[in-house]
């Protein structure tokens, strides 16, 4: 027999809490990479990128990156440029997070701010 819902409940988003902590621990050690980093790419010369969300595979071992560009200009060029430089982002992520294993990253446009 489940348990039923109490009313203080949140309704289930379909990601485990466990997902969503190392989503959220992604997302935080991205940011601070991403803002240390200096990635050659041009796309993302003189960009300001905004990490919206990370969702996380339910092994761990694959990131979903949401990202906006400020003012959404170029998003396109944006996410490729990303996607080129997500290998040398995971490296510096294996050093800054505490998980067993660093996901894989592919940043995706958040279509939300459209």
């Amino acid at each position: 027999m489940s348990r039923p819902k109490s009313p203080g409940r949140p309704a289930k988003t379909g990601l485990s809490q466990r997902q969503l902590r190392a989503g959220e621990l992604v997302r935080h050690a991205l940011v601070d990479i991403m803002r240390h980093e200096e990635l050659a790419d041009p796309a993302l010369a003189d960009t300001s990128v905004t990490l919206t969300e990370v969702k996380m595979s339910p092994d761990l071992k694959h990131a979903l990156c949401f990202v906006e560009p400020l003012g959404g200009a170029n998003a396109g060029a944006v996410v490729a440029a990303l996607n080129r430089a997500a290998r040398r982002l995971r490296g510096r992520l294996g050093h800054v997070i505490d998980m067993r294993f660093t996901p894989d990253l592919k940043f995706l446009h958040d279509e939300r701010f459209d």
